[in-house]
């Protein structure tokens, strides 16, 4: 009989300290306010149903209120469970006699629980529930048994008795912690998916507003993702894109090297970079340059491969047009070469003909060859002409544009050799009188001389502002090697360079380039703490 009562009350208890968790799963609630308050007053309620199924041995109530009563000092505190105690006590006293036992045995677990919870504040809930219970244990065999002389010779129904509320705490701990457990899971799992969402959301933010083209390709080479840029850039829209072959879009003669890298790419498993072709809706072709990274699945295998492509048409412009630069700058040093050393000989013969003209004016060949010496001395001016700007046609220019359009050229130069532009404008527009192409040409060459005075990399400083006397004043300040103080006067003079392949016209055709804008170009350097380029241009309303 006792133990169908023990069997009710157990299986009674674990319904009360499930029943308000199981609730708490299901309606998503915010975070009580003083919830310590609120669960000594539910475990007081608890405590009096239990005392309620309490069941009667020779005349003494037993119950397992004093389970619910640690559960409540392990995971709430001793507030909370001095309001539950005090409801068990009240409901003890209510339902039967022997006052006296009882008040003693709660008041001395009430002292005992909360001088242990002053030493286990640290510790775990299931390590106070422990320690509670062994505190039990220790206050009930010395009152009861012992000080009260209640069933002293029945040692087998104490006993039970403890065990009885050993197996409250337990399952009532166990199914708290198993709450506990499954909530923390939850939440992680909800917090989880609220920071994959928020990633996802980060990333499909990129991948939908970047001008590059960002590609999956599957084993099959079919690409399974195309990012909206492709419409932007490529005019195609997605759907035309979708499980269509890539090799259709891109160039002829590109073809077979993109097939080798991607075979490449599966052998090796390791990134790689190309350069193609790809054909625009229009017709045309856009040169791109894709940075292929594989994914790989299960048993180590590429499953796919993300390829990011970045339109470097205006960079090949740009590598083009430095190209170009070298390549007049060395036109232009042969030609001024050549021309110097044809002219010298060149004064003399025209000087003697001439003189020789003058003492025998009766023979017909003088004119003749004086015309073709005049002939020869045009050609020569012409191949001299190649190292000078030539007649320029001035228009009312933005200065500042024209910067940042010059700096977009040597970004990826500077990239590769991780140097960075900082720049610093005081206002948005600087307008003068100039010729574009003749000014990029002088800001190509200075930056050009900061880089290549920078092979280790570093920053790079261009500051534009206005100047004292109505014009502006466009400075760069490099991080480079520096030159010698005694060296800079040189600096423009034609053929005098300090760089071992240089030519020695590219500062003599800026200088040139700046005086025919009616400005000025002037040099500061240390050895070894960098240079400053000053050009200051006249400003138009």
């Amino acid at each position: 009989m006792i133990l169908l009562d023990y069997i009710m009350n157990l299986s009674i208890f674990s319904l009360l300290v499930s029943t308000p968790l199981v609730i708490r799963s299901f309606i998503k609630l915010k975070p009580f306010k003083r919830v310590r308050l609120w669960g000594g007053i539910y475990g007081g309620i608890v405590s009096c149903i239990l005392v309620m199924l309490s069941f009667q041995q020779q005349g003494y109530t037993y119950d397992i209120r004093y389970a619910i009563v640690i559960l409540i000092f392990a995971y709430f505190g001793p507030m909370a469970g001095l309001i539950t105690g005090g409801f068990a006590l009240s409901a003890r006293l209510f339902a039967s006699g022997h006052w006296m036992p009882a008040i003693i045995g709660w008041s001395a677990i009430m002292i005992g629980f909360s001088i242990i919870h002053l030493y286990t504040k640290r510790l775990t809930p299931v390590k106070k529930c422990f320690y509670l219970y062994g505190t039990y244990i220790v206050i009930y065999l010395i009152t009861v048994p012992l000080v009260f002389n209640v069933f002293r010779d029945k040692p087998l129904f104490h006993l039970q008795y403890v065990l009885f509320v050993m197996f409250g705490v337990m399952i009532g701990g166990l199914l708290i912690e198993s709450y506990l457990k499954l909530h923390r899971i939850i939440t992680e799992k909800d917090r989880m998916e609220v920071s994959l969402a928020e990633s996802e959301a980060k990333y499909r933010l990129i991948a939908e507003n970047t001008s590059d083209l960002i590609k999956i390709m599957g084993k099959d080479q079919l690409i399974s993702y195309f990012s909206p840029s492709h419409e932007l850039v490529l005019g195609y829209q997605n759907t035309e894109l979708e499980k269509a072959e890539l090799c259709k879009f891109i160039h002829p003669d590109d073809i077979f090297m993109f097939q080798n890298t991607i075979k490449a790419l599966f052998e090796k498993k390791e990134s790689l970079s190309m350069e193609f072709r790809f054909k625009h809706k229009n017709g045309s072709w856009i040169e791109f340059e894709s940075r292929c990274m594989p994914v790989r699945g299960e048993a180590n295998s590429i499953e796919y491969i993300v390829m990011i492509s970045r339109d470097i048409s205006e960079r090949k412009k740009a590598e083009g047009f430095l190209l170009q630069s070298e390549k007049l700058s060395i036109v232009g040093e042969l030609a001024a070469g050549v021309a110097h050393e044809i002219r010298n000989p060149l004064t003399t013969i025209k000087g003697f003909v001439q003189l020789y003209k003058a003492e025998n004016s009766s023979i017909v060949y003088n004119d003749l060859l004086l015309s073709e010496l005049e002939r020869i001395e045009t050609i020569t001016s012409e191949l001299l002409s190649l190292g000078k700007p030539q007649a320029i046609q001035l228009d009312r220019t933005n200065l500042r544009e024209l910067i940042e359009k010059t700096l977009e050229l040597l970004s990826p130069e500077a990239l590769m050799k991780d140097i960075q532009f900082n720049q610093k404008f005081e206002e948005t527009a600087f307008f003068i009188t100039s010729e574009k192409n003749q000014l990029k040409q002088v800001f190509l060459n200075v930056l050009k001389n900061a880089m290549e005075a920078m092979p280790d990399g570093g920053e790079i400083t261009i500051e534009l502002r206005k100047g004292a006397e109505d014009d502006c004043v466009i400075s760069f300040q490099d991080q480079g090697c520096g030159i010698p103080e005694e060296l800079l006067p040189r600096l423009g003079e034609p053929f005098y360079t300090l760089k071992e392949k240089g030519t020695g016209l590219g500062l003599m055709i800026c200088k040139k380039i700046i005086k025919q804008h009616h400005g000025s170009i002037t040099y500061q350097s240390k050895e070894k703490e960098g240079t400053l380029v000053e050009i200051k241009l006249p400003m138009v309303n």
